[in-house]
C-alpha cells in the first residue's frame, strides 16, 4: 500500500521567472492531480509548503510559487537538474463536470490565477467543453503580472476583463476586480452558469458579495480557501475551522460553505 504522506524526490526540468516575486517550477512526476488540487513541496532539514498545481501533463507538473517564508525562499534557490521532494496530490479540485455545457466565469487576484491556470487551459483546448468563458484577472501592478504568454492566448477565445489595481496599461483596465464584476452578462446566462473566485481573503469575499449583488445565487459561486495546511491529511488539525478541514473538504468550497470559514 503507498504510504500517502511519504514525499517523492523529483528532478526540476525548468525554472521560469513569472513576475518579480514569482516563479513557476516545471518538476518530473508522474502524479496525476486534479485542476485545482495541491501538492506539499519539501525540502529536507526546511520543512514542506502547500503548493496548487499551477499546470500539468505527462510526467510533468508546473508549481507557481510567491516567495512567503523559510520553505519558498529555498525552493527559489533551487535550479533546473536539482531535487524538489512531493507528496500528494491532496484536497478537493474545481467540480469541472458541473461546469461542463455551462457558461463559466472565473474572477482571480493575483497569484491566485495559479490555481485556475490548468483548467482555464483545459477549457482553451476543448472549446467545447463550456459554453463560453469570461475571465476577470486583477493584478496589483504591472510588476505582478504572471502566465502572460497565456493571458494573451486566453483573450483571443475567452472574453477578458485584465486590470491593474491603480497602474495604467496599454491594453489593460485600471481598477479592482470588484468593479468589473457588474460587466458579466449573467442575465442573458438563462441561470446556466457557475463563478470561479480565487485570490486573498478580502478579494474572495468581496467580490463574492459583489457577485450576489449582481443576481448571482451562491450555490454557483466556488472559491480556493487557501489557508495554511501542514500535514495534508487531516490528522494535524492545523488547518481546521470548527468542523472543517481545509485540507480534507477543500481547498474548493461552494460559497454556500465557504462563507462561514472565519478563524
Amino acid at each position: 500500500m503507498n504510504n500517502i504522506v511519504k514525499p517523492v524526490a523529483c528532478k526540476i526540468l525548468e525554472v521560469k521567472r513569472e513576475s518579480l516575486h514569482e516563479y513557476t517550477f516545471k518538476v518530473a512526476t508522474d502524479i496525476k492531480p486534479e485542476h485545482g488540487q495541491f501538492l506539499q513541496l519539501s525540502i529536507p532539514k526546511v520543512g514542506e509548503a502547500p503548493i496548487s498545481v499551477s499546470s500539468f501533463g505527462d510526467g510533468w507538473m508546473d508549481f507557481t510559487i510567491r516567495s512567503v517564508g523559510k520553505v519558498t525562499d529555498e525552493i527559489f534557490e533551487k535550479q533546473a537538474g536539482d531535487t524538489l521532494f512531493l507528496r500528494g496530490a491532496y484536497g478537493k479540485g474545481w467540480p469541472v463536470e458541473k461546469f461542463q455545457g455551462k457558461h463559466v466565469v472565473v474572477i482571480t487576484g493575483g497569484t491566485g490565477l495559479a490555481p485556475v491556470k490548468s483548467m482555464l487551459n483545459m477549457f482553451y483546448d476543448n472549446p467545447d467543453y463550456v459554453k463560453s468563458v469570461t475571465l476577470i484577472s486583477g493584478f496589483k501592478n504591472e510588476e505582478g503580472i504572471i502566465f502572460k504568454n497565456d493571458l494573451d492566448k486566453w483573450h483571443d477565445r475567452f472574453t477578458t476583463f485584465y486590470t491593474l489595481d491603480r497602474d495604467q496599461k496599454e491594453g489593460w483596465n485600471t481598477g479592482f476586480v470588484t468593479e468589473f464584476v457588474s460587466k458579466v452578462p449573467f442575465s442573458e446566462f438563462d441561470g446556466d452558469y457557475e463563478v470561479v473566485i480565487v485570490g486573498p481573503p478580502p478579494m474572495m469575499k468581496f467580490t463574492g458579495l459583489e457577485a450576489v449583488k449582481c443576481g448571482v445565487p451562491e450555490e454557483k459561486i466556488w472559491v480556493s480557501f487557501e489557508r495554511k495546511m501542514s500535514c495534508a491529511v487531516g490528522k494535524c488539525g492545523h488547518c481546521r475551522i470548527d468542523e472543517v478541514y481545509v485540507c480534507l473538504d477543500g481547498p474548493v468550497f461552494n460559497y454556500t460553505q465557504a462563507k462561514y470559514l472565519v478563524d
